[in-house]
């Protein structure tokens, strides 16, 4: 058994130090640095950047998913979801930017069709043995990933596209940030014991409070909107977000696993990063085309 130095930072046998939840610390700072470096300097000055980055990270979410429900017998269409998956969010954008004379719902709408086709077609040569559980498979990556995903270049694509990215963005932060300071210092009613035990009805409130005024700061000042959108655009980022946390929780306890896979050192996968933002991307969305 190694010891801890707390000089260091590392074990006496030289591995780095943790965090108490089990992660390096260290590397989960330098990730997320990394992550927000990406992200900002995408939205802010190349927005094609960001598109081609969401199509990375919702294929490599796809691996993740395909590589988890394979731990159950389940075995998705992983190749042609992911040459769908970035069809779909890069042809979105594309349609909806430059003159491919054809509209980015109906590019959408094909691009999902031929995905889901393409994906059962895949699996055929295998016989009829487990056919209905691997299409299931694949039609849950298929809804959960790419279908949920496109509207984040649809909301790129729209008028102050990058403001209403950066607005989701930090709505969801908000939310996650106000959950966990409100439910560590005053959590005592569990919201989800056997999904997520550290999740309460406390920290629950706290998001709601703190997306509801991040919301109403960026609408007010970054959107030059009405104030009432702002706590309507709040309450739904923090429960759409919540609810997708809950549902990868769900996928993973399922499954038997901690994290999605190792691929963000010290975050897990690239999927215990989407989780919140994917449920909640087709929400922001919509309050965002209907308000403005």
């Amino acid at each position: 058994m190694s010891s801890t130095s707390p000089a260091d930072g590392v074990t006496t046998s030289g591995t780095p130090r943790s965090s108490r939840a089990g992660r390096n610390l260290p590397a989960a700072i330098i990730t997320g640095v990394i992550l927000a470096g990406a992200v900002v300097g995408t939205v802010g000055w190349w927005h094609w950047g960001f598109v081609l980055l969401m199509a990375a990270a919702l294929s490599a979410g796809a691996v993740e998913l395909h590589r988890a429900m394979r731990r159950i017998g389940m075995v998705s269409a992983v190749v042609p979801i992911c040459v769908g998956t970035a069809a779909m969010v890069i042809g979105a954008y594309a349609a909806r930017t430059t003159d491919l004379g054809i509209a980015s719902n109906t590019l959408l709408i094909a691009a999902l069709g031929l995905t889901t086709a393409i994906s059962m077609l895949w699996r055929l040569p295998r016989g009829h043995e487990g056919f209905v559980q691997d299409a299931a498979a694949s039609l849950l990556t298929i809804a959960y990933l790419p279908l949920l995903g496109c509207f984040v270049p649809l909301m790129m694509a729209d008028d102050q596209g990058p403001k209403r990215i950066i607005t989701w963005l930090l709505c969801i932060i908000g939310s996650d940030t106000g959950g966990y300071a409100v439910g560590v210092l005053l959590g005592r009613h569990p919201m989800a014991p056997h999904i997520s035990p550290k999740k309460s009805w406390e920290g629950m409130a706290g998001s709601v409070v703190t997306a509801m005024l991040v919301a109403t700061g960026c609408v007010v000042w970054l959107l030059h909107a009405p104030v009432w959108i702002g706590p309507i655009l709040g309450l739904t980022m923090a429960v759409f977000g919540t609810t997708g946390d809950l549902i990868e929780s769900l996928i993973k306890r399922d499954v038997g696993i901690k994290d999605m896979s190792n691929f963000l050192p010290g975050h897990g996968g690239v999927m215990d990063r989407l989780d919140s933002l994917l449920f909640s991307a087709p929400a922001a969305w919509l309050v965002l085309s209907l308000c403005l």
